[in-house]
């Protein structure tokens, strides 16, 4: 669905809603639709709820589906979403959550860090979610009578210390609040394609000075370009590349990589300008990467993909909102993550005796009416393998996918 699509099937269920509130419109039209139904037309009264489930749904299928979604691009959407997170529960970013995966994280997961990083920012799910699309020069009104309103430092401190440079990168306060001005007048356009406009008459036509450096430059008017000359020049700086390639390593290797990985990630990401594929290729062609003793503990998203791709179970509705409905219950929501840092991928994070539970909870739930899991066998210790013998063959799937070898990557 497009993002007018998307801004349209918006108003139109605030339109719908307003009709039942003011009693014009048949109280059967207040019926939900069953939770992740998508077999019919979308009902206007529940568009924002449609669209989310829908995204929830394409992230777990692409995810555990190796057939539907090469495996490395779907890890690759999973760490940059996490990396460049948005908040489903903010009621404005719900619609436009699924469009924000798909065409920022995943279109851009090869790609350079820096258009990817641009992509990010003119998307109308973080524009919303950090507030960017508020933030104006000092004083400025939206309209004719509307109250002046202001700046707004949202977006411009976690593209810094959260996206890009960290929280130890070498930029002040005052770099926050200059940047913050620098992207005055960024803001959501509800007809256009990309759902992205410059508002040039909110825009802080003052100079500027971030992290030493002049906006706008000697040779240029001040506009648009200030803003994305500021994202380049912080997607580009080597603090970022340090941390985007720790968290890389993190991700795909381990929760305390070699500082021997970590300075051959940080020198292809210098040398390339952040071209991603590159990047990957640095990593997989290591020898950490392919360390038996370099173990990853699954976060429960890894856990529920595994565990669907191995029975695979994830184009089942039922499967679908066990899922989601243990996701939520192990700490890890679908698109739940309140704050912009993004969820911990670390073992010290998600393994705790209470989680081990829910996830053998699950898996045996999952299982049911599955035979078992034979191909699972090679990857069992002796020991699971002897246990797993010894009980009833309509739980052995179950059994092998709570075992303590499924636990990890």
């Amino acid at each position: 669905m497009s993002l007018p699509e998307l801004f349209q099937g918006v108003q139109r269920e605030r339109q719908a809603r307003a009709k039942i509130k003011a009693g014009t419109a048949p109280a059967a039209e207040a019926q939900a639709t069953p939770r992740m139904d998508f077999s019919g037309p979308v009902d206007p009264l529940y568009f924002n709820r449609t669209v989310a489930q829908q995204a929830a749904a394409w992230r777990l299928m692409a995810a555990s589906q190796p057939d539907t979604e090469n495996p490395l691009l779907a890890r690759m959407t999973e760490f940059w979403f996490n990396h460049l997170n948005v908040f489903v529960g903010k009621g404005a970013v719900r619609p436009f959550v699924g469009h924000y995966v798909v065409n920022v994280a995943r279109a851009h997961a090869l790609g350079k860090f820096e258009d990817l990083l641009l992509a990010s920012a003119r998307h109308p799910a973080m524009l919303l979610y950090l507030d960017q699309a508020r933030s104006v020069a000092e004083g400025s009104r939206a309209g004719p009578g509307d109250t002046p309103r202001g700046l707004n430092e949202n977006y411009a401190r976690e593209l810094m210390e959260l996206h890009t440079l960290g929280v130890d990168g070498g930029y002040t306060q005052n770099d926050v609040r200059e940047l913050a001005r620098v992207l005055t007048g960024w803001t959501i356009a509800p007809q256009g394609s990309n759902g992205f406009r410059f508002a040039g008459r909110l825009h802080d036509t003052g100079g500027k000075l971030v992290m030493g450096r002049r906006f706008p430059n000697a040779f240029a008017a001040p506009g648009e370009h200030e803003g994305e000359d500021a994202i380049r020049m912080l997607a580009r700086h080597p603090k970022t590349a340090q941390r985007v390639t720790l968290r890389l390593a993190q991700f795909f290797v381990a929760d305390q990589p070699s500082q021997a990985l970590l300075n051959s990630l940080h020198r292809t990401f210098l040398d390339t300008g952040g071209d991603m594929r590159q990047v990957m290729q640095t990593l997989l062609g290591s020898a950490d990467f392919w360390a038996p003793e370099n173990r990853l503990f699954k976060t429960p998203m890894d856990f529920a993909c595994s565990a669907l791709a191995a029975i695979n179970g994830a184009t089942e509705r039922r499967h679908l909102l066990l899922t989601l409905g243990f996701l939520a219950n192990a700490g890890q929501p679908m698109h739940g993550w309140q704050t912009p840092d993004g969820y911990k991928t670390d073992a010290a994070t998600w393994l705790v005796p209470e989680a081990l539970t829910r996830r053998a909870d699950y898996a045996i739930a999952l299982a049911r009416q599955t035979s078992e899991l034979d191909f699972l066998t090679p990857f069992l210790s002796s020991a699971t393998r002897q246990t797993l013998a010894q009980e009833s063959p309509g739980l052995r799937a179950g059994l092998a996918m709570a075992s303590p070898d499924f636990m990890y990557k």
